[in-house]
């Protein structure tokens, strides 16, 4: 999936600004990984980039690409970090505007993604 090209910095802030409000063992959980350099780049590059793209290409692609780029996107995700990412899908914060205007059923499809591709 070629990447949206979002500032990192701005999506760096929601997710910041998410963790806030997430519930208590959450929060901890999430805090204490966000705060290590790795975990940080994976999480940005592999989970928080690729739900960027979708929800900015999402809208415009047709229904075959939007399946694939769906599918292509292989990650499997902790409930703490499901609970971060499911607001950007909802259209939270500075992610709004790209959210808007995406066909329901594209936005019940990715977050079916994230309930079902769960790490055991």
């Amino acid at each position: 999936m070629k990447l949206y090209a979002f500032p990192q910095s701005a999506l760096e802030k929601a997710i910041a600004k998410r963790m806030l409000v997430l519930p208590a063992p959450h929060r901890d959980w999430f805090a204490e990984r966000w705060g290590q350099k790795p975990y940080k780049k994976s999480f940005l590059e592999n989970k928080a980039m690729p739900l960027i793209t979708l929800l900015a290409k999402g809208k415009t692609w047709d229904q075959e690409t939007f399946d694939s780029e769906l599918a292509g996107w292989t990650a499997k995700f902790y409930d703490a970090e499901v609970e971060v990412l499911r607001p950007m899908i909802e259209g939270d914060g500075l992610i709004q505007l790209m959210q808007k205007n995406m066909p329901p059923e594209r936005v019940q499809a990715i977050l079916e993604k994230l309930q079902r591709d769960r790490h055991a």
